[in-house]
Parts: structure tokens; sequence; C-alpha cells
């Protein structure tokens, strides 16, 4: 458990136990017994608050619907959700703009710097694009109705490359509860957000988690594959949940 607590340090017990498992039967030891053995052990993960307002919807650019709220996503690239984190502190402050495939999880875009300017946000995207291998197939992007997505930099290169843009409507973070759920992952169990003055460093961190996230971490909700394992095939049907914070018709997609 140590050993995978290196690369994933604050990695959860369902997880541990999904990729120990062989091992575990071998000694008998189940998911509650090892439970146990975490709590007895001081390694249980207690999960981390943080919330930083990253998102400035009071501009002049024009907002768009929500394409999503009810669509089913059955294959990986026809729908990515993206996201900006606060991964800083007030006296480096910097930024990660995400992309993320909403079908697989896998993310497939991303970028760090140092503010919250549209840069940030087009390179995380000309990244994505530059991955995504059937450029024919319909591709919705979804995000907030931040200035960042708004803009019309970034609205051209959705236009180039023939993505629909989708944005929340509410105030609510399960509108985009996929990204939301990404960051939350990023944070507490890879630590992203820790305090490190030297830039270079941090994108050196950050880089790392997000590979060990797509080829490493198994998914509950991608069935216990990996983001880089879901998004190689589209046989699987992705796990759906519905939010009481919302109306009754909308599926909060995680």
């Amino acid at each position: 458990m140590r050993d995978i607590r290196m690369i994933m340090p604050r990695l959860g017990g369902r997880k541990l136990y999904f990729l120990l498992k062989d091992q575990l039967s071998i000694l008998k030891v189940g998911r509650d017994k090892l439970f146990r053995i975490l709590r007895a052990n001081h390694m249980l993960i207690k999960p981390k608050k943080r919330y930083h307002v990253t998102t400035d919807s009071h501009h002049r650019f024009r907002k768009h619907k929500n394409l999503i709220s009810t669509l089913e996503i059955e294959k990986p690239d026809a729908v990515w959700v993206s996201d900006i984190t606060y991964v800083g502190n007030r006296i480096n402050p910097s930024y990660l703009a995400l992309i993320t495939d909403a079908y697989s999880k896998k993310i497939v875009g991303y970028n760090i710097s140092k503010s919250l300017s549209v840069e940030g946000s087009l390179k995380a995207l000309e990244m994505a694009t530059s991955n995504r291998k059937d450029k024919s197939c319909p591709l919705i992007h979804h995000s907030d109705r931040g200035l960042q997505y708004c803009s019309n930099d970034y609205q051209k290169l959705l236009k180039d490359h023939g993505i629909s843009p989708s944005m929340t409507e509410k105030y609510d973070p399960y509108e985009n509860a996929i990204a939301e759920r990404i960051n939350g992952i990023l944070k507490q169990e890879f630590d992203i957000a820790r305090s490190i003055k030297n830039f270079n460093i941090k994108e050196k961190l950050i880089k790392d988690a997000i590979k060990t996230y797509n080829n490493v971490r198994p998914h509950l909700s991608n069935h216990m594959l990996t983001p880089k394992q879901m998004h190689a095939q589209n046989q699987l049907k992705r796990k759906q949940y519905k939010s009481k914070k919302l109306n009754n018709d909308v599926i909060v997609q995680l």
C-alpha cells in the first residue's frame, strides 16, 4: 500500500483494494478488513476542503446554452469539459486549465500559468485538439461562463476545429460536475495545490500527477478502468448519478 501511495499519495481505500485485490486475497483480506488495517495504521484519507473563485462571468462576451445536461455520452471525444482551478498561493499564484473527456475522464489538454488570462486556456485547448484522433466526429466543448471561454480568441479556436460550444446556465457546480470532480482528485489525492515557490517544479509536479492520473489511477465511474483504458474503447456505458440539487430531469455526469 505504501508503494502505491508513493505515486498516488492520497488514493482512497476502495481503489487501493482494487489494485491489490489479488495479493490481498492470498492473505484473506477483504475490503472491510483492509479499511480496518488502514484505520489502525492511520492511513485513511480525510478529504481536504479548498475553494477559490476563478470564474468571472460578468463580461460583454456571448454566452452559450447548455447542450449536455440531458445528453447521453456513449463514446470518447464526444464531449470535453473544461475548467480552471487555483493551484498556487497569494504570494505565488498559479492556475491550471484542464480539458477532460466526459466519457473516459481522461485529461486531454492542460496548461499551468501564472495568470487567469485566456492564454493558458487556449494552450490547453490546443493540446487537446492536437491529441484528438477522429476530427470528423461531432464534438461538444462544455465549460462555465467564464471570460476565458467566452472570449473571441477561444470561441474562434473552437470554431476552427468544428467544436460546438456549450456552457453552464446556473451558478451550480453540478452543471460542470465532471470538471469539478477532476479538480478535486488532483488536489486531494495528488496534492497539486501544495505551496511550491518554484514555478518550474510546480509544472513538473502537475505534469507527473496528470500522467499518473491518466495511466495508473482506476476510476470508479469507469468500472475501475484507468482514464486511458476507458478512452481506448467505446463499449462500456459510463456511470451517471442524479443530483437532488438540480431538477429531476438532469443527470450529474461523473
